[in-house]
């Protein structure tokens, strides 16, 4: 398998994109382009579809907040249809992964010291579902961000 990067919501907002939340969209449309013709593949995780959703319903303007929802609905179909570049990956929200999290997955920090240190459990959760990503496929994985705290784990 090709490089596989996870996308985080600070991508994700920038590549439907989310109005006031997409300051780097012209950068994030180049470089999914240059990343692309490299052959990489593309995992969303949870945490982004879930924020990135969010942030859709809080634009005021309704039929702005309808277009961008149908932006980012189009995106999920892609997946669940199995359509390059984007992966499927099947994570189970159960006992195992909130240990995981708790543990830190593969970091050597616990949740409460990612807390301390500024990344979010939303990060944290993003850090995890890649690391079991990893594990079952063997294929070493990024993380597509903007954000410091995360793309210290990328």
């Amino acid at each position: 398998m090709s490089r596989v990067s996870f996308i985080d919501t600070t991508v994700l907002c920038n590549l439907v994109p989310v109005p006031g939340r997409d300051q780097n969209a012209d950068e994030v449309r180049r470089e999914m382009k240059e990343r692309l013709a490299r052959g990489e593949r593309f995992i969303l995780p949870i945490t982004s579809v879930v924020e990135t959703g969010n942030f859709i319903a809080q634009v005021s303007d309704g039929q702005l907040r309808r277009q961008t929802a149908e932006k980012l609905a189009a995106i999920l179909n892609l997946i669940c249809e199995g359509k390059a570049p984007w992966v499927l990956h099947d994570v189970a929200w159960d006992r195992a992964f909130l240990k995981t999290l708790l543990d830190g997955a593969d970091t050597m920090s616990s949740y409460v010291e990612h807390a301390v240190n500024k990344v979010g459990a939303g990060d944290l959760c993003i850090i995890t579902e890649r690391f079991y990503f990893q594990e079952r496929s063997s294929v070493r994985a990024g993380i597509w961000t903007f954000d410091a705290g995360l793309r210290a784990h990328a």
